[in-house]
């Protein structure tokens, strides 16, 4: 059975190396669909044999996944982030796991924030499938938390090894990305018609601050886990702020 691997690209030169050679061992062709970069990550994507590269513009998640996944000429897909790394034992799964396969399979992620490996927060357990047959699957969600569409109706399945996760490398990084899913969270607000903008902008960052320092136990992932609690809550408050802003700037 062909396993095709489908990554999705835009100036990854620092992560995308590393996501490659992890991958080589289970891929029998690598998808990357790039978004236009412009720093090294071709030239780096090239340097592999199993890569194909192609270049498209930015769809929006579960276009440009939908768009990248209609290239691969596998039987199954792996769908990847270029900021996620097969552990050994994840890769030894599926090379038993490739001709056999008639599920959809989960893969547990975790995280390393600025060099910390979360295990708590709400960050870890993250399961989501990633792999899953090319015919009858697709992404869907218009701008954030993008969800495979199982037409199939297959069954799930739980891979044991984890995917780290290479998702935030400095403060800085998590700032940018607060903003960037805090934009594109406000988007899904104002199409969801969502009521009482302004209340939630004050209340639910204090609710999510709770849920990931003290039910979600981040108090045991250190310092690291209190600055993902804070800038979680941040980015809340900026999601319905930025939403309410754009419901009375459409009134006006």
């Amino acid at each position: 059975m062909k396993l095709s691997v489908v990554i999705c690209t835009k100036n990854e030169e620092k992560n995308i190396e590393r996501c490659l050679q992890a991958v080589c061992s289970v891929a029998d062709e690598i998808i990357i669909f790039d978004s236009n970069s412009t720093d090294q990550t071709q030239e780096i994507c090239l340097k592999f044999k199993k890569v194909q590269f192609y270049k498209h513009e930015w769809l929006g998640f579960s276009q440009t996944k939908n768009k990248a996944n209609e290239l691969a000429t596998g039987d199954y897909i792996l769908s990847l982030d270029a900021d996620e790394v097969l552990s050994e034992e994840i890769q030894d799964e599926i090379l038993i796991l490739k001709n056999k396969m008639s599920a959809l399979y989960t893969i547990n992620r975790m995280t390393n924030y600025c060099g910390k490996w979360i295990k708590h927060s709400g960050w870890f357990p993250d399961r989501h499938v990633r792999i899953f047959p090319k015919v009858g699957s697709r992404w869907i969600g218009d701008f954030v938390h993008e969800k495979l569409q199982n037409s199939n109706h297959l069954p799930i399945q739980d891979l044991k090894g984890v995917v780290y996760h290479y998702s935030v490398s400095s403060l800085h990084d998590h700032l940018r990305k607060c903003e960037t899913y805090s934009t594109l969270g406000a988007k899904e607000l104002i199409r969801k018609k969502k009521k009482f903008l302004l209340i939630s902008a004050v209340i639910s960052p204090i609710g999510r601050f709770l849920r990931h320092y003290v039910l979600k136990r981040g108090f045991l992932d250190g310092s690291a886990g209190f600055i993902i609690a804070c800038l979680s809550s941040y980015a809340v408050y900026l999601k319905y702020s930025k939403a309410f802003k754009q419901k009375r700037s459409s009134v006006t």
